[in-house]
């Protein structure tokens, strides 16, 4: 579809409370451990194939159109195909992502008849000590590569996707090259989430400062970098009643245990499809419509910022920061790394660190400060 014309059936999604997309993940068990997942891949219950095809059936009847099925590795599930089969009858467009690591002939013969409109397979590395080094799973590049070439032999839409990282941070170029020799696109992303269950351990993979700043004014990795490292405008009423984004508005995200979250990255359980209907969720969750009211100008600090009308905010990290409304403070340092210019967040922090120092240095005036206050109070 043009660019114009999913522009305006969003706009149409939106004015009519219709989840145009939705992303659903069969399960969480997985053949891979890569070192920055975060994902439990315990199975704690899965959704049954029965339950699975009644929710497509929901999914349809409520308007969407754009499936993303995905895990884990949707493969582990034996009775995969029999999902995507019915997903395809319901006439869903449906993008599939992968490791590809089980994807044969067979498999790649039976994406293609079922119709779906692209693959996405993940490529950390040209390199099998790197790539295999992430995903914890000897030989999984070569397998996953083989299986990109089995597709794009059967004319499958495939996309390598490149998650970036302290260990791979200076191979992107090199799977690029990669991408260009099996002539599929390659989108590169440095975002590191944490764990679902708010673990943060993992963002210590990603990277982050001066090697941050490298990559954004890398024009490998940004196209023109004079247009990415722009400085940003500034602020007017269209950005300030903007959406922070499509979460809960026109998409959202479907754990294998019938979760419904506003985005696979923003664990704000709305409700789920084994206790209710999907349409009943959709429409009167008191947590998804809370999502829904929040505007631009709604967000305390960022509200304020140079940044609003160009940044990456995410409302899904900053929650699992600690609050939906606040500064996601990865976003923060992207801004920031672009253009060179502090965020609001950032700012205060630095305002607070500077405070503690000086309450430090001068614990009299501390303390003076502490008696004025409690006097007040």
């Amino acid at each position: 579809m043009t660019t114009a014309l999913m522009q305006e059936l969003n706009a149409r999604a939106l004015e009519l409370g219709v989840p145009f997309s939705a992303h659903l993940d069969v399960t969480y068990r997985c053949n891979e451990r890569c070192v920055h997942c975060y994902l439990d891949h315990d199975d704690h219950g899965e959704m049954t194939l029965s339950e699975l095809k009644n929710l497509l059936d929901q999914l349809a009847e409520a308007g969407v159109f754009f499936l993303t099925l995905s895990g884990g590795e949707v493969l582990m599930r034996m009775d995969f195909f029999d999902i995507l089969r019915y997903a395809r009858e319901l006439r869903f467009n449906v993008k599939m992502k992968t490791n590809a690591f089980m994807v044969r002939e067979k498999e790649a013969d039976l994406i293609r008849e079922l119709g779906v409109q692209s693959v996405q397979i993940s490529i950390y590395s040209h390199r099998p000590e790197i790539h295999d080094g992430i995903t914890k799973l000897p030989g999984s590049l070569k397998r996953s590569v083989a299986a990109i070439r089995l597709l794009k032999s059967r004319g499958v839409n495939v996309t390598m996707a490149n998650v970036l990282m302290r260990q791979n941070l200076h191979d992107y170029a090199g799977v690029r090259a990669l991408a260009k020799e099996l002539c599929v696109e390659v989108t590169t992303d440095p975002t590191i989430t944490p764990k679902m269950d708010g673990d943060r351990g993992v963002l210590g993979l990603g990277i982050r400062d001066s090697q941050l700043n490298g990559i954004f004014h890398d024009s490998q990795f940004v196209g023109n970098v004079d247009e990415f490292c722009a400085q940003p405008a500034a602020l007017d009423d269209a950005a300030l009643d903007g959406l922070p984004c499509s979460a809960g508005h026109t998409y959202c995200y479907i754990s294998p245990y019938g979760d419904v979250y506003p985005c696979v990255q923003f664990p704000l359980a709305c409700g789920n499809v084994r206790k209710e209907k999907f349409l009943d969720i959709w429409r009167h969750s008191k947590q998804i419509n809370e999502v829904r009211s929040i505007r631009a100008r709604d967000l305390p600090t960022c509200s304020a910022c140079t940044h609003l009308g160009s940044c990456t905010r995410c409302p899904g990290l900053a929650f699992m920061e600690g609050n939906m409304r606040g500064p996601s403070s990865l976003d923060c340092e992207k801004s920031f790394a672009r253009t060179g210019i502090p965020s609001a967040n950032m700012l205060a922090r630095m305002a607070s660190k500077a405070a503690i120092h000086d309450s430090a240095a001068h614990p009299s005036s501390f303390s003076s400060l502490i008696q004025i206050t409690t006097a007040r109070t």
